[in-house]
Order: structure tokens, then C-alpha cells, then sequence
């Protein structure tokens, strides 16, 4: 009590909705014991706590796993069904990609402004309602649009994975990202199975309705899931962020620092290196000075796009951007073309891509290739916090390279399916660390909306990738389309290689000025 009239007395016009703050800065000020969000988290470790957290953001990751691939079966029984060409069929994968461009930015935005919960919470509803009405799709164009409305909500799978970040203490985030990347395997691998159950007897209707259901149980336990406190703080709602540390303390039956928790080592303004009518200066009798933000209000608009390209972070995204976008060409790339170039299929044809038959091999092969990915997983999840970010992604890239450049010639059978698995397996432990440095190279006000905004530009790489590189096998130019995958896979890692910061072991940035 003593603290607030003091703190009023210095600033009589201070709105009741700051003072809190302002007493947590008075208190930093004055010498108190303090603590900031990535004190708190590492004060806890990973426990109990954070496991439920992973399993809610795993389900998530899982859902869109399975409503990705599950397009694999789909559009051929469709295709047959309907009688549909196949420019008609690959139509109903490529309206989810697109209905993704949305909504990997529009999501972005609104949890960054509205909050994670509100961001994940949409996209949960929107992905269930639209994947369990697709399967009572009564034509093609039904179709078409409730598919693409499942993309708008796939297009929020970002948020879940920021969400989860902010809960993860810093010295073993890389390790434990990368375990969160593999629950993106764990859907494929579920969704084959399914398919292999499911469509020789029931058909793709009950595969669309069975796929819904993931994401049906984001809802049903959405009620339990907390708010980053992260995120409150960077928002000035300290003690909501407060409350659930002390769940967790007691959830992981471990002691939080003792103090103050307070957003930063410093509160300052956001951004701006002097006072505006947003802030106000608290001159203490020590003539120390403190700036104090006032909670931001919320917006929605192109403000936090523009913000990514400000001086401070504009080298970052551009390179982001790129390297995202040679991952996904390239990992789509090496999955379409363990098909094209393995098993005898490596000769030219003019047949359509998508014009196949759907019988048991196509899910024996695709429930074996998942596996594929697992070595990839395990690679990345050991060599990512004890090399770095930036090592361990450019050299994945680069042996990726490495194992492609001799199928620029045709090679055997044998020496084919060799190098394609190695090379994915490079490709994906890349693209599982891609998805761990994206959210830390962006302050908590910018985090979803940047990370989102990258993976956008990964899904233009894998649309482009079938129409582009894998057209050129079908075209018989095998040495063209092997040579444009090194290209793209030696620029992607030079790209990380000039990246600014390393962010192994380093706790996470509010703002733009806390990065400095």
C-alpha cells in the first residue's frame, strides 16, 4: 500500500489500468529481487506441466498431419468416383494450400493481438466443422470450397507451435521443438493406417470424417489449456501471467525464483526510443528514471507485417523466408520423387502426375516412406543445442545436397532409393529445426504473425514444387530437375548461414529493442 502512494504521488494522472505495472517497475527500481518470464521457466524445467502442454500441441500438430495427408487418398478414389480429370483432382489439393496462405497470416495476427488461446481456439473449430462436413460433400465443388476452408484452419498451425515454445525453458528448447516436429510424423504415419483400414471398405467419406476428429479433441480440452504467460506479460497482464507460473510451480512441484516477475530485464518502450503519449516517466527522489508501457491496445491490422520488414528485422525475414521456401520445395520435392525415380518408374511418360489407381501399395508405400522421417528427427533433436541453429540446419541442407547430386545421372534401383532416403532424411531434421529458429528470432508482440507469414511462403515452394521440378522428370529431363533441387537446396543453406543471430541457449525477446 505504502508502494502504491508513492507511486501515485509521482504520477497522480496514471491510469488505474498501468498502476500495477508501474509499482513492479517502482520495486526493480528500488532494488527488489526480480525475475523475468525466462527465469521463471527455467526455475521449473520441463515437468509435468509442460508435457500437457506438449500433448495438447502435439494433438494440434497431429491433426494437420493427417488433414495433410490424407489428400494422398482422397483425390484419386474421388477422381474414380466422380469421373474427374485430373487437373480436377489435383484442384482438390491445391485449394488447401491456398485456403493456407490465408490463414497462416490471418491466424498469425490474431494471436499475436487477440492471444494464443483465441488464435488456436478458431482454428480448431474451423478445421473440425470444415473436415467433418467435407465428408457429406454432395459434388465437386461443395468439395472444393469445404476443403478450402479446412486449409484456412490448417493455416493455423504456427500458432500452436509458438504457443508451446513460450512454455519450453531455454537451454533445452531445441531438443524439445524438434520432439514436437515429430508428432507431425506421428499424424502421417496415423493417417496412413487409417486409410489403409478405412477406404477398402468404407470409402473416403469415412476417412474425412475419421480425420476430423483431432481436432474435435483440441476443443474438447480446450478448456484446460492456459494462455502463454509470455504472452500476458509482453501485454502488461502480470499477475494472470503470475497465476499460472504458480499452477505450474505446483504442477512440476518445483519453487519459482523468489521476487517480482516482470516482463524484461527492463520495461521500456516498445519500439520507440522516446517518450510518446503512450508512456509516461516516473522520476524517483534517486533520479532514477523508469519508462513505463501501457498495455498495447489490441489491433487488427497490417501494422505487424509492415513491423517484419522494419530495419531491425527485415535481414532476418527475407532469409527466413527463403530458407523456408527451399525446405518445403525440396522436402516435397524428394517425397514426390522417391515415387518418379525408385521402382522402375524413373522412365519419361506423358502421363498425367495424378493419374494413378488406389489400391493396397499406395498405402504400403506411404505408410513405409513416413518412417523415413524418423532418422531425421532423432539427427536434428540431438545435434540442434549442442551445435546451434544455424550449424546444424546449413549442414543438413548441404548433405542433402550432397546425396542428390548423383542422381543427376540415372542410377540403379538400389543406389536411387539410397540416396533419396538419405536425402530426406536431411531434409526432414531441416525442416524440424526451421520450425524451432523461426519463433525465436521474433519478439513475443511479432511471433505468430512472423512465423506464420514464413510458413505461407513454404507453402508456396511446395505448390510450385510438383508443378515445376517433378514435371521436368515426366518431361524427360531428369539432369534439369536435379540440378534446380541443388540449386535451391545450396542457396536455402547459404541463406542460414548469413542468418544475424544464433539463438541456441538464449531466452526469448518481447520486443524489438529487448533483441538488441
Amino acid at each position: 500500500m505504502e508502494t502504491e502512494k508513492k507511486v501515485q504521488s509521482w504520477a497522480p494522472n496514471l491510469p488505474k489500468v498501468r498502476l500495477t505495472t508501474a509499482i513492479l517497475v517502482f520495486l526493480m527500481g528500488s532494488g527488489s529481487n526480480t525475475f523475468t518470464v525466462d527465469e521463471a521457466l527455467i526455475s521449473q524445467g520441463f515437468g509435468y506441466f509442460q508435457f500437457l502442454v506438449l500433448a495438447y500441441a502435439g494433438m494440434g500438430w497431429i491433426s494437420e498431419a493427417a488433414e495433410m495427408m490424407l489428400l494422398s487418398f482422397v483425390g484419386p478414389s474421388v477422381q474414380v468416383q466422380w469421373n474427374l480429370s485430373s487437373h480436377e483432382e489435383s484442384l482438390i489439393t491445391s485449394v488447401v494450400f491456398v485456403g493456407m496462405l490465408f490463414g497462416v497470416y490471418s491466424w498469425g495476427i490474431v494471436s499475436d493481438n487477440y492471444g494464443r488461446r483465441v488464435g488456436f481456439l478458431f482454428t480448431a473449430i474451423v478445421t473440425s466443422g470444415a473436415g467433418l462436413l467435407s465428408s457429406f460433400a454432395p459434388n465437386y465443388i461443395s468439395l472444393l470450397i469445404l476443403r478450402f476452408v479446412v486449409g484456412v484452419g490448417l493455416g493455423g498451425g504456427p500458432v500452436l507451435a509458438s504457443w508451446f515454445l513460450e512454455f519450453v525453458p531455454a537451454p533445452n528448447r531445441g531438443t524439445w521443438m524438434v520432439i514436437f516436429q515429430a508428432f507431425w510424423t506421428i499424424g502421417t504415419i496415423l493417417e496412413a493406417s487409417l486409410a489403409w483400414a478405412v477406404m477398402p471398405k468404407l470409402g473416403w467419406r469415412w476417412l474425412l470424417a475419421f480425420s476430423s476428429i483431432p481436432s474435435f479433441l483440441l476443443l474438447l480440452f480446450y478448456h484446460m489449456v492456459p494462455e502463454s504467460p509470455r504472452y500476458l506479460c509482453m501485454k502488461g497482464r502480470i499477475s494472470e501471467a503470475m497465476h499460472i507460473f504458480e499452477k505450474m510451480a505446483r504442477t512440476n512441484r518445483a519453487a519459482l525464483p523468489p521476487g517480482v516477475l516482470i516482463s524484461d530485464k527492463r520495461t521500456e518502450l516498445d519500439e520507440n526510443s522516446h517518450p510518446t503519449e503512450s508512456s509516461h516517466l516516473i522520476t524517483a527522489q534517486d533520479k532514477k528514471t523508469v519508462v513505463v508501457d501501457e498495455v498495447e491496445p489490441k489491433t487488427f491490422d497490417i501494422t505487424s507485417f509492415t513491423k517484419l520488414l522494419s530495419p531491425e528485422l527485415i535481414k532476418s525475414t527475407l532469409l527466413l523466408w527463403m530458407t523456408f521456401f527451399g525446405n518445403a520445395f525440396s522436402y516435397y520435392g524428394i517425397v514426390l520423387l522417391t515415387s518418379e525415380l525408385s521402382g522402375g518408374n524413373s522412365k519419361c511418360t506423358a502421363e498425367p502426375l495424378l493419374e494413378h489407381s488406389v489400391g493396397s501399395s499406395l498405402y504400403k508405400n506411404v505408410f513405409i516412406s513416413s518412417f523415413a522421417e524418423v532418422p531425421g528427427l532423432l539427427l536434428s533433436a540431438t545435434i540442434v543445442d549442442r551445435f546451434g541453429r544455424k550449424l546444424s540446419m546449413s549442414a543438413l541442407l548441404f548433405i542433402s545436397c550432397a546425396f542428390l547430386l548423383p542422381l543427376v545421372v540415372e542410377q540403379n534401383e538400389a543406389i536411387t532409393t539410397a540416396l533419396l532416403f538419405g536425402a530426406r532424411v536431411c531434409i526432414s531434421g531441416s525442416f524440424a529445426i526451421i520450425y524451432v529458429y523461426a519463433p525465436e528470432i521474433y519478439p513475443t508482440s511479432l511471433r505468430t504473425t512472423g512465423v506464420g507469414t514464413a510458413s505461407s511462403v513454404g507453402r508456396i515452394g511446395g505448390m510450385l514444387c510438383p508443378l515445376v521440378a517433378v514435371a521436368l522428370v515426366h518431361g524427360c529431363h531428369q539432369m534439369i530437375a536435379l540440378l534446380l533441387f541443388e540449386l535451391v537446396l545450396f542457396l536455402s543453406g547459404m541463406a542460414v548461414i548469413f542468418f544475424p543471430l544464433e539463438t541456441s541457449g538464449k531466452g526469448l525477446a518481447d520486443s524489438v529493442r529487448s533483441m538488441k
